[in-house]
């Protein structure tokens, strides 16, 4: 069967299965299923005959939000805990996974404009991160002590007001993304700008290494975070601006709840990265082993769960769904 004869002969149906999975809420659980078995049906056919067709694409996002309103219905346990952190989140980096890396170039592009401005302009970390900050730093490094910014205050205070700036920051990148995810990226830039200065600034001062075993000891999950919230909150927008097959608001919607699981996601990692700015970053005294251990580890973390984890649970998800389409299709032959 040709393509477009495919897709006449489905078009109007596949419509029905969108406005289903709208309105799962008020869809009983049996249409919602023969919903998804028909789905994946002509997913299966279209593999077969058209793999690298758009159509396929469509088919598979159709049967993804079928999927995981069936999920959504079923009756939670205290299990869901730990399978939001084990599975949900990781599925989603998974399909938002252009959305992550976008946030990481633009991130990094942001970081090199900030380094090369500061080398230009050694006045360029003032206008970032302002001369009341430049001046104390500057005054802690002819003090012998070019991280003591770091040893002032309670411990558990520290944490408890980090973790919050943290976590505030990482949802306002998230909610930038409502005024489309050209906000959420310069939110990215203006944070990727203030690294690069701040980092160059050490640099000129001789005290790279130095600042850089301190700083990356909390930053490597901070920094990884912050990409990951702008990641979400370009999710969220590109769903308002680029809607595909599904109405406007629909498309938001749905961008919106990825977004947002996304962005749930990463509370635990900006409360790792505080606990460890609190009470680790200030022993500077600490041998470097040490404190490259830590950050190592935390990469291998990052790592790991945002780019491996996913692409992991993805593919045996897949492995999975295809072995239940060729076990609907033998049922159907019979």
């Amino acid at each position: 069967m040709k393509e477009v004869v495919f897709i006449r002969r489905n078009i109007e149906k596949w419509r029905q299965m969108e406005q289903i999975a709208e309105h799962s809420g008020t869809t009983t659980p049996e249409v919602l299923a023969d919903a998804y078995l028909d789905t994946t049906s002509d997913l299966a056919f279209a593999q077969s005959h058209y793999p690298e067709s758009r159509i396929t694409i469509y088919l598979n996002g159709l049967a993804s939000a079928l999927h995981n309103e069936i999920y959504a219905n079923k009756r939670e346990k205290w299990s869901r805990i730990l399978t939001f952190w084990t599975r949900e989140v990781p599925q989603t980096m998974w399909e938002e996974r252009r959305q992550l890396l976008v946030s990481f170039v633009v991130f990094a592009i942001a970081v090199f404009i900030g380094a090369v401005s500061q080398l230009h302009d050694t006045e360029f970390s003032r206008l970032i991160l302002g001369n009341q900050y430049v001046d104390m730093t500057l005054e802690n490094i002819a003090n012998g002590e070019p991280m003591a910014v770091y040893n002032g205050g309670n411990e558990t205070d520290m944490f408890l007001g980090i973790t919050i700036n943290n976590v505030y920051v990482s949802f306002v990148l998230f909610v930038m993304g409502l005024f489309t995810s050209i906000a959420s990226g310069w939110f990215l830039v203006q944070n990727g700008i203030m690294l690069g200065a701040f980092q160059t600034f050490f640099y000129q001062h001789g005290l790279l290494g130095t600042s850089m075993l301190a700083i990356w000891l909390h930053g490597t999950l901070e920094i990884s975070a912050i990409i990951v919230a702008g990641a979400a909150g370009i999710t969220m927008g590109n769903g308002w601006l680029f809607p595909g097959t599904y109405s406007r608001l629909a498309s938001f919607r749905r961008s919106a709840r990825r977004g947002l699981k996304i962005i749930v996601g990463t509370v635990p990692v900006f409360v790792i990265a505080a606990f460890i700015e609190g009470f680790f970053t200030r022993h500077t005294e600490w041998s470097d082993a040490v404190r490259l251990t830590v950050i190592l580890l935390s990469l291998l973390f990052v790592v790991g769960y945002y780019i491996y984890l996913p692409y992991k649970h993805h593919y045996g998800i897949q492995s999975k769904e295809n072995l239940d389409l060729q076990g609907a299709q033998l049922q159907r032959e019979v």
